[in-house]
Formats: C-alpha cells, sequence, structure tokens
C-alpha cells in the first residue's frame, strides 16, 4: 500500500514472524510485547511500521494467507491424470504444512472486529482461484470455470480437513470430486466441446 512505512523487506519479515506467533498463542492470547520480542524490536518500532496490533493482525493474516495459495497452486496437476494424486497427497500435505495456519484465519475472520477485512480477503480469493483455473485449463483440457467450482470444493475439504481431521468428510468430498470428474469426462465424450486449445476437448481426458 501507498501508505507502508519502514524497509519493504524487513517488514514482510515482521508480518511472517508475527503470523507465526498469532498460530501459535492465538488471536487474544497474542500480546504486542509477544510480537516485538519475537521480532527482535521495540513495541514502538513494531507500532511504527503497522501502526496497531490490529493492523498487523490483519496484513500478517493476509499476506501469510496468500503465501499458502500459492503453496497450494505451485502442488497443483500437470495434466489430467495427474488429478488424482493432487486428490490423494494435498489435504495430508496441507493438515502437516497449514493446519495451525487456518484455524488462525478462521478465528480472525469469523470476529465481528476484523469480518469486513474477510470480506475483502476472500474477494481476493475469488480473483486467484479464477486466474488459477485458467492457468490450469489448458494443461487439464477442462473448461476454467468448472475448474474454478472444483478448486473451491477441493480447497474446502482440504481446509475442513487441516482443522478438524476429519476423515469422512474429507472422503465424501473426495468423491464428489470424482464423481464430478467422471461426469465431465462422459459428457465430453459423448459431445465433444472445442476445449481451451481449440481442439476437440475429448482427446484431452
Amino acid at each position: 500500500m501507498a501508505n507502508e512505512k519502514g524497509i519493504p523487506e524487513r517488514r514482510i519479515a515482521f508480518l511472517e514472524t508475527c503470523f507465526e506467533v498469532f498460530c501459535k498463542n492465538g488471536l487474544e492470547r497474542t500480546s504486542l510485547k509477544m510480537l516485538a520480542e519475537a521480532c527482535g524490536v521495540t513495541n514502538g518500532n513494531l507500532l511504527y511500521y503497522f501502526g496497531s496490533k490490529d493492523n498487523i493482525v490483519i496484513d500478517s493474516t493476509a499476506h501469510c494467507m496468500a503465501k499458502v495459495e500459492d503453496d497450494f497452486m505451485a502442488r497443483a496437476p500437470r495434466s489430467f491424470k495427474d488429478i488424482e494424486r493432487f486428490l490423494r497427497e494435498m489435504p495430508y500435505i496441507t493438515a502437516k504444512l497449514h493446519g495451525e495456519k487456518y484455524r488462525f484465519m478462521y478465528q480472525v475472520y469469523a470476529s465481528p472486529r476484523y469480518r469486513e477485512h474477510g470480506i475483502e480477503f476472500f474477494r481476493g480469493v475469488s480473483v486467484r482461484y479464477h486466474q488459477y483455473a485458467q492457468l490450469l485449463s489448458g494443461k487439464l483440457g477442462m473448461p476454467a470455470d468448472f475448474i474454478q467450482g472444483m478448486i473451491y470444493v477441493f480447497v474446502r475439504a482440504c481446509v475442513h480437513y487441516a482443522m478438524f481431521e476429519d476423515e469422512a468428510y474429507l472422503q465424501l468430498q473426495l468423491g464428489a470430486i470424482r464423481t464430478s470428474l467422471g461426469a465431465f469426462m462422459g459428457a465430453q465424450q459423448q459431445n465433444p466441446m472445442e476445449n481451451p486449445n481449440g481442439k476437440a476437448g475429448g482427446n484431452a481426458l
């Protein structure tokens, strides 16, 4: 943002350190003093960068959860045949690497104090998921809108598992995704359409 203060690289380092502290201790139990000590600076120095503890909460959550999205999509399937690998592996990788982060994110955005910032963040999520879907469309041989819908379902399943380790819920959601993919394949075989590269869609599947 135009009104950000301080050295940009240092600001990012502070955001990531503060987010780690929040995730370990929770929203209410994390003090400004704890954040400053973890960053190796004074309370005043941290406030110079962010203005208030609320701003640290808002900015660190948005920054670090966007990084989690990038990590998620870096592991995205590289072809239609690779989708099953992604479905099998990603929920457990997400839970191991990012479970704490998702729990804190929902603690923040479920709070009335930060709800408007949550609405803004998830608007950005929708834009980013659309961009991811467009990038994947050619690789997977499927329309971007269909992929975007599947991303939403799959991410919800992964996040729920990361937060609650609910295997039954996860498998039901994965089953729904596999059923949708199977139905899409069947429809493509019966009624071949133009794929994103302008060739017959049935061959890509």
